[in-house]
């Protein structure tokens, strides 16, 4: 039986080790605590391996920073490059992108404690000559030798055992330009090296020299695969030569797509001398440029921030935080003050902005978010300004030509703006379908009640969602113990229902009502001391924001009503808030239902609830399933 054998250096050798690798970093700190102990002092002018830390945590935040750049839709959608989002798999292909970073800070400390290089005692700060010969070599050494190292694995073999990987997806991101194979990784060093042991071995080293020559390659690396056109290409048109001295986002878009031309490291000149320049070039960036490639969203979901520390669950901020559902990383607590500050920032100067987007069977879907937290909105002075933000989201959105704009938790709330009805009467001529989404909410509700259920305890019960759930369910003839202390509100709402089943909704005003019921729906937030009524094995099913946490352990808790989008959905790499991947809240499905089927009619205020059959089955028929 033949075995096949993984071709050298095209994987790597920590792969096993997770999220451990890191521990591979703990000799190079090691050292710098020992020489820190030696010293009584930080080793600053003395210690390599301290600069090598420093040098890591700035190449990191290099990274980070246009990662998180070119994900700032409300800066960059105009200037994106490739329209494709960064899918799931795409997120979790280039998960280990640091890899490259790791090997060469490992490199270099071998090269340090080895004393291949002398001591930074012995270094200046500055030395021009040793720039000036860093960038001679960068022209005459590092630049060729890329090229031609590059095309040469763009060839059969090489291709498809080393550089195939590094071409997995269309779009690129900041990251993916680490995204390599240990022999990639190798070739990249040698490359970006090359200057700095040229400049250290004619003796004009310093230490200026290997910070600045490090972090404007990786920056330039960055820059190039963030897919968002920063060059303006009124600045070739005013200084041609240019265009042959620095690449371009789109310059490097092309050769990642088209993979046969535009091999260059940073200088295009090279292209030009070999014969591999893609004359599409200069005319995509120009079109980029101008926002030729700039597409007006189908659908929209409004969402707003829930907390300060949710915040940094945007798609811009962290992948390992936007990628999968939301959870409080203790890591992240020493960025509270920086996100509350962008809070304030927010509170006083800020407008509806762009968080994401995904298509769906050709269609853009966007997020958009009301620069507003939860806490505000219960704030009476606030209520006016925030309705004033969402009218002009839907007369932004209108006047774009957005087909659904679809109304996301408290941007919907009754006592803020009638669901949605404040801003359909006022403008009554409305092209956009204002929806809120909740009859799909309220389908997926009742359909996680099983068949056999003769009882239900509901709390919420003359809320939005809390009329329809009971409306519904008498019909049924499953008996609703309503919790509600206004028997005005309870009345109106059993008047509603067909005489033959008003016998089925039932008042009550306290929650020991329900200590035979194992059935509640929770529409309200409940405490321990409120969720002791429940008897044993009741579950809990609930319509509340923030969803109640699980006190006790011989009760079982639903999770917020949702759906799970279609499965040819494309470039979704951003969970929403506590969602799984693919899954979003229920009345953002509600809204890409209404969307798909074409419905023109409004869904504010009050539900419709001889339509909660036909939407649900709709959102089957299309594809989303119960998440």
């Amino acid at each position: 039986m033949a075995i096949s054998m993984a071709s050298p250096l095209s994987s790597w050798p920590w792969a096993f080790l997770g999220s451990y690798k890191y521990l591979l970093y703990g000799p190079v700190v090691g050292k710098v605590v020992q020489e820190w102990r030696e010293q009584g002092r930080l080793p600053l002018g003395t210690s390599w391996c301290l600069h090598l830390i420093l040098l890591l945590a700035l190449r990191s935040l290099t990274y980070q920073l246009w990662f998180s750049y070119g994900n700032m839709l409300f800066f960059t959608r105009r200037r994106r490059v490739v329209d494709d989002g960064v899918d799931f798999r795409q997120i979790d292909t280039e998960w280990d992108w640091d890899n490259m970073v790791i090997m060469q800070t490992l490199i270099a400390a071998v090269l340090v404690t080895s004393r291949v290089f002398p001591a930074t005692s012995d270094l200046s700060a500055w030395d021009l000559r040793g720039w000036a010969i860093a960038v001679v070599l960068h022209v005459a050494v590092s630049e060729p030798a890329f090229y031609w190292a590059h095309r040469a694995l763009h060839l059969g073999p090489l291709f498809s055992r080393y550089h195939s990987l590094h071409h997995s997806f269309q779009a690129t991101q900041a990251l993916t330009a680490g995204f390599v194979t240990p022999l990639e990784s190798l070739i990249l060093t040698l490359v970006a090296w090359a200057p700095l042991a040229g400049a250290f071995m004619a003796g004009h080293g310093s230490v200026s020299l290997v910070y600045g020559h490090i972090l404007l390659f990786d920056y330039l690396r960055s820059m190039g695969y963030s897919n968002v056109e920063v060059i303006s290409h009124k600045t070739f048109q005013d200084f041609p030569f240019l265009r042959y001295l620095i690449y371009t986002p789109s310059y490097l878009s092309l050769h990642h797509r088209e993979k046969d031309s535009n091999f260059c490291l940073f200088m295009p000149l090279f292209d030009v001398l070999g014969g591999t320049l893609n004359p599409k070039s200069w005319q995509l960036q120009k079109e980029v440029d101008l926002g030729k490639n700039h597409r007006v969203p189908d659908f929209v979901f409004l969402v707003h921030v829930v907390d300060v520390v949710s915040s940094m669950h945007v798609p811009f901020a962290f992948r390992a935080c936007s990628s999968l559902p939301f959870a409080t990383h203790l890591v992240l607590l020493p960025l509270w003050p920086i996100a509350f500050g962008f809070m304030l920032l927010q509170w006083f100067c800020s407008k509806t902005f762009t968080v994401s987007f995904y298509k769906l069977r050709g269609f853009l879907h966007q997020t958009w978010s009301v620069p507003r937290y939860g806490f505000q909105y219960f704030i009476p002075s606030a209520k006016k300004g925030i309705n004033e933000m969402i009218e002009l989201a839907i007369l932004r959105a209108d006047k774009m030509g957005v087909k659904v704009l679809s109304l996301a938790a408290l941007n919907k709330n009754e006592a803020l703006n009638g669901g949605g009805t404040l801003f359909v009467r006022k403008h009554p001529d409305l092209r956009v379908r204002v929806v809120h989404g909740n009859t799909l909410t309220a389908a997926v509700i009742l359909n996680e009640i099983p068949g056999d259920v003769a009882e239900v305890f509901l709390t919420g019960a003359t809320s939005k969602l809390g009329r329809a759930i009971a409306l519904y369910l008498c019909r049924k003839k499953i008996r609703v113990l309503m919790l509600t202390l206004s028997t005005e509100r309870f009345m109106n709402i059993q008047r509603e229902a067909p005489a033959e089943f008003q016998q089925y909704l039932v008042q009550v005003t306290k929650y020991q009502a329900a200590q035979n019921c194992k059935t509640w729906i929770v529409g309200k937030w409940l405490s321990p001391r409120e969720q002791r009524w429940a008897p044993a094995g009741t579950h809990f099913h609930q319509f509340v924001v923030p969803p109640i946490i699980g006190f006790r352990r011989d009760c079982t808790y639903g999770k917020l009503a949702a759906m799970r989008l279609p499965e040819d959905v494309e470039g979704l790499g951003t969970c929403e808030y506590t969602m799984g991947r693919g899954v979003v809240h229920a009345c953002h499905a509600g809204g890409v239902v209404h969307f798909l089927e074409g419905w023109d009619h409004h869904e504010v205020g009050a539900i419709d609830v001889d339509r909660i059959d036909a939407v649900w089955n709709a959102a089957l028929r299309h594809g989303l399933t119960p998440a």
